[in-house]
């Protein structure tokens, strides 16, 4: 059982022990001090950890917080004999901190998933024989052997052997990079294919995965943090009150007299001052907003997020899977003579093949494609297909070269480029990306019509980041940036704003930026968890125009929280100087703490719904 199970059973408890003394007290009557230990009872199981927490604070020297003027009201309340209004009190206050517990007090979890990049052990060759030993024990120097499937365990240069990497943990780019001999590799990334065999050109902690590993460790540090508005507020309210309540209780009996009357006010003054109504007034807003939030689709993991983000002036985006979808297509087929028959030969090469790549060309293939071929694939290079002195090449240029293949090189760099040969003649070649979200443009569009900033920080290759740009309508985008130069970047974007600055993001190479931003907003469908666990905002349903919906609740919910507070405080003052003159009595003062609550509540619910 969770701590907020535990408290609401709590405050359920004590509330059902309340009601119950309060029919003892109108039925029975018994004496007025069994009810002070009944009701006590009740205030105590309750009221304990404020008290405690109270007494602790005194004991640090910070006399004047919310806890201990909560402690003094009530306590003062049950000196004058107002036992059901302390408890109520109380009662009310522990609400309101256990709507707070619930919206904030889960926004960081350990994000666990990020750790599957780090690499478990490094293949060292030494003397000619194959060692196994922690990264951190490789030199610079060392040559090491990384298999299919495995990741690469520190940055170096490859000395044999040709394969594909996936890079996406690191860049976010979800096509294999194609390497070989004398090219340099990073940490973290996955070997798909071929055996390499690669040197390493730094130590373990001075690589690219350990240096991704410290970034997320340490960027939650940097984070803005917003103080609750009750904490800033208690730190000059709650000594005036308590200050003006002693002056009330003293100065006047000494030149007036009637110590018992006067007394009463100061004690009825800081039953009023009880700052119940402004501790949840506050977080109920944010509480209401959240939960709307929830309903469309959009998990918002505290009130600061929201404060963050009605705020921001500038979204920064990563682009594979966050302004993408994140798969490949076909977007563009350039025939020698035939558009079908290309399709069908690449199709038939690729027929057998899992790679993303090959799956989209398959998926745009409109024949019934040949799967009889025999496949031979040539690390870095592409396919080879042959069939009953049938030929087909598929691949990058590099394979049309080497097969002696005079090709018509694709000059538009937006994607990757498939090249296609057919018994030495080149048939044509077919460019593949990822295609730009459905909702992506009206998102920008949006954003822009309220004077909102938009950047594109993104791993991939110049054209591809400047069509996506285009395309999409942002105003700013930076290309080929790993996620320490990412994190960079963003650092510059956010030095030069001077409001908030939110980042969209979705895979474990986004986590530190997530992190660093002001408001991390991740997409949570094809998002990886790290990414969730790193973020303010989740778009739970994997789609960009939850941006829209967030940003239209944090406005409503700010709105609707500065009427809170405003009603809040004004009822409050107001009420205060009717004690200090002897005005008010105590039914006054409930209404001024729990009335006010339970209209500061009713008001909160409208931030339920967009």
């Amino acid at each position: 059982m969770d701590k907020h199970t535990k408290n609401l059973i709590r405050i359920c408890a004590s509330l059902a022990g309340l009601i119950v003394v309060f029919i003892i007290d109108k039925v029975a009557g018994p004496k007025q001090y069994i009810l002070g230990v009944l009701y006590g009872i009740v205030y105590l199981s309750i009221g304990w950890d404020v008290l405690l927490q109270a007494a602790k604070n005194i004991g640090r020297g910070k006399l004047f917080d919310e806890n201990f003027l909560m402690s003094i009201a009530t306590v003062g309340a049950f000196v004058i004999g107002e036992y059901p209004e302390a408890v109520a009190v109380m009662l009310f206050y522990q609400v309101g901190e256990l709507f707070q517990s619930y919206a904030i007090g889960k926004s960081r979890r350990s994000i666990a998933a990020l750790m599957d990049i780090r690499p478990d052990k490094a293949v060292v060759i030494r003397d000619g024989v194959e060692i196994s030993l922690p990264p951190e024990e490789a030199e610079v120097g060392d040559t090491f052997v990384v298999r299919p499937g495995e990741r690469i365990p520190l940055d170096g240069t490859v000395v044999r052997g040709k394969s594909y990497l996936n890079t996406a943990a690191l860049t976010g780019e979800s096509a294999p990079v194609s390497i070989g001999e004398g090219d340099t590799v990073l940490s973290g990334v996955i070997n798909l294919e071929g055996v390499l065999h690669i040197k390493a050109d730094k130590h373990f902690y001075d690589s690219t995965v350990s240096r991704i590993l410290d970034l997320v460790e340490n960027a939650g540090s940097k984070k803005a943090k917003v103080e609750r508005f009750i904490t800033r507020f208690a730190k000059y309210y709650t000594p005036a009150v308590v200050f003006s309540a002693l002056i009330i209780g003293i100065i006047p009996p000494v030149f007036l007299g009637n110590w018992s009357d006067w007394i009463f006010r100061a004690l009825t003054f800081l039953v009023v001052s009880c700052p119940c109504a402004l501790v949840i007034s506050v977080p109920l807003s944010f509480f209401g907003g959240i939960g709307g939030a929830s309903k469309n689709g959009v998990l918002i993991k505290g009130a600061q997020g929201l404060e963050l983000l009605d705020k921001a002036c500038a979204v920064v985006f990563d682009k594979t899977g966050t302004l993408t979808k994140g798969v490949f297509e076909v977007q563009k087929v350039n025939p020698v003579r035939n558009k079908e028959e290309l399709l069908f030969l690449a199709a038939s090469a690729e027929a057998g093949s899992n790679h993303p790549i090959a799956k989209s060309i398959l998926k745009a293939c409109p024949l019934p494609y040949d799967t009889g071929y025999a496949i031979t694939e040539n690390a870095g290079l592409g396919i080879t297909a042959k069939k009953d002195g049938s030929v087909i090449l598929c691949g990058n240029a590099k394979l049309m070269e080497e097969y002696g293949i005079d090709y018509i090189p694709e000059n538009e760099s937006s994607g990757t480029v498939v090249y296609v040969a057919h018994n030495g003649s080149f048939s044509g070649s077919i460019v593949i990306s990822d295609a730009l979200r459905d909702e992506t443009p009206s998102v920008i569009k949006y954003l822009k019509q309220n004077r909102i900033k938009t950047y594109m920080l993104s791993g991939d290759n110049e054209a591809v980041a400047a069509k996506i740009a285009k395309d999409a309508g942002l105003d700013h985008y930076k290309a080929g940036l790993l996620p320490d130069k990412k994190v960079a970047e963003l650092e510059s974007i956010m030095a030069s704003e001077k409001a908030p600055v939110a980042f969209v993001g979705d895979g474990i190479n986004d986590a530190p930026a997530l992190m660093r931003a002001d408001v991390g907003i991740s997409m949570g469908g094809i998002g990886s968890d790290s990414a969730i666990e790193a973020s303010d905002i989740v778009l739970m349903h994997d789609r960009l125009d939850g941006i829209i919906k967030a940003k239209k609740t944090a406005r409503k919910t700010l709105a609707i929280s500065k009427t809170n507070i405003a009603f809040a405080i004004g009822v409050k003052f107001a009420v205060l100087i009717l004690s200090a003159l002897g005005l008010a009595d105590m039914w006054l003062a409930v209404f001024a703490d729990v009335g006010v609550s339970v209209i500061a509540i009713l008001n909160a619910m409208r931030a339920m719904k967009i």
